[in-house]
């Protein structure tokens, strides 16, 4: 029990930052990156409206994360990579994680790790040595609404409804917060893993990212003001989103930042086959096991949940 407790709390931080955080990775820099654009405002606005049309239509791809989070954070940060595919209409992901950030947050468990969402819930695979303990349930079950709902955070929760198809999970709503970017622009020509692509860039503050962001329509203007406060509090300061296209109209690559005091937590991601079929199924409820219930029930005998 001791394992799955240490491995079942350190792991959340993992999965929920895969859930909301947006690494820039080195591949492709533009020998002209920092030269003036090269295309007028309105060539870059239809480029990134066609990749925003088409991205949306597809509704899943394969897909390659990597995820860095800086040393300032508590905790120390670290890196993890992520492959598989992920759905966006419906919010689905099956991805298999591995990496420094996912080791240290085990606590000793598996440095791999297999991870199914499917809207507000998450699956994590905490390997046969873990199911050994638990009689023989190998996966962990983290339901993030529930989670909201009994944090007590009134906009928390409310943002939460409806699942996590956010902007950092729906490439097709990054592409459209970036056409709201003040001082969006084109970087230049690249090749990113072969392919040939047109770089643009774009930086929100947090208070354009909150105006913009349709998925937090559902908070009340207090509510809104509210998380807008809790998240100046973190120290999170701007958004940046950066987007390589493909001569086909579709994002080859895309990388999303948060800054902070602490430095930047950034996410790159590399999409391939897009309408590929993200057919995603829960694991057997006989071999899940429900973190959150079992936090609930830590706590109900004298611990912290």
């Amino acid at each position: 029990m001791s394992a799955w407790k240490r491995a079942g709390v350190a792991v959340t931080a993992v999965a929920v930052v895969t859930g909301v955080a947006g690494c820039q990775d080195g591949d492709g820099k533009a020998a002209g990156a920092d030269k003036a654009q090269t295309q007028s405002l309105g060539d870059i606005t239809k480029v990134i409206r066609t990749a925003y049309e088409k991205t949306s239509a597809a509704k899943s791809a394969k897909i390659r994360m990597t995820m860095e989070l800086p040393a300032g954070l508590e905790g120390g940060g670290g890196t993890m990579e992520m492959t598989g595919v992920q759905g966006w209409d419906p919010t689905v992901m099956d991805i298999t994680v591995k990496g420094s950030m996912l080791g240290a947050a085990n606590g000793g468990g598996p440095d791999k790790m297999r991870m199914i969402m499917l809207g507000n819930v998450m699956y994590m695979d905490m390997g046969a040595e873990q199911a050994a303990q638990m009689d023989g349930k190998r996966w962990m079950k983290l339901d993030m609404q529930a989670a909201a709902e009994a944090s007590g955070d009134k906009a928390l929760s409310k943002s939460m409804t409806g699942g996590l198809e956010n902007m950092n999970q729906d490439p097709a709503k990054q592409l459209a917060l970036l056409l709201d970017s003040p001082n969006l622009k084109h970087l230049g020509a690249e090749k990113v893993e072969g392919a040939e692509t047109q770089h643009y860039k774009g930086t929100l503050t947090l208070e354009q990212m909150v105006a913009t962001n349709k998925s937090l329509d559902v908070l009340s203007e207090k509510d809104r003001a509210a998380l807008v406060e809790s998240v100046k509090k973190a120290g999170i300061t701007a958004y940046d989103t950066e987007v390589w296209v493909r001569e086909d109209g579709y994002p080859a690559r895309m990388d999303i930042g948060m800054k902070s005091a602490q430095g930047t937590v950034t996410m790159g991601m590399y999409f391939s086959d897009y309408g590929s079929k993200a057919t995603v199924q829960a694991p057997p409820a006989k071999d899940t096991v429900d973190l959150f219930e079992m936090l609930k029930g830590l706590g109900a005998g004298g611990g912290k949940a």
